[in-house]
C-alpha cells in the first residue's frame, strides 16, 4: 500500500501539481490521473536527486509559481476543451494592424483562434 507524503511535485506532461507517495519499500513516485502517467524513482542516486528538487520546490515556492504560469500560459480550447500552452508557432496576428488576435487551437480537428487576456 502507497503512503502518502507532505511533498508535491508537478507532473511532467501536463505540469499539474500531484502529491508524491512511497511504495511500500519507500521509493518515491507521482501518478497523474488525468494524464495517466505514473514516474517511479529507481536507484539511490535518482532518488537523492529526486529529494533535492523536491526540497528545492519547497524551499522556492515551486508549487505555487508554476500554478501562476498555467494560470498565465496555459489556455483552453473554447470549442474543443483541449488545453494547450501558448507557443509563438500558434500566434495569430490582425492582417490589418498586426495586434494579437488569439492563438490557434493545436488539437488537429479543431483550429478555433483562442484569444488571450491576462489575467490579473
Amino acid at each position: 500500500m502507497a503512503t502518502n507524503t507532505r511533498f508535491k511535485f508537478p507532473c511532467p506532461v501536463c505540469a499539474g501539481i500531484r502529491e508524491v507517495r512511497l511504495t511500500k519499500k519507500d521509493k518515491p513516485y507521482i501518478t497523474c490521473d488525468p494524464c495517466g502517467i505514473q514516474v517511479f524513482v529507481r536507484g539511490p542516486a535518482g532518488i537523492a536527486e529526486f529529494n533535492r528538487l523536491i526540497e528545492q520546490g519547497e524551499r522556492d515556492g515551486l508549487p505555487a509559481r508554476i500554478r501562476e504560469m498555467e494560470r498565465r500560459y496555459r489556455l483552453t480550447c473554447p470549442k474543443c476543451g483541449f488545453k494547450f500552452w501558448i507557443e509563438r508557432r500558434l500566434i495569430k496576428t490582425s492582417g490589418f494592424d498586426g495586434s494579437l488576435k488569439g492563438f490557434l487551437c493545436p488539437s488537429n480537428s479543431c483550429g478555433a483562434l483562442v484569444s488571450w487576456e491576462e489575467k490579473e
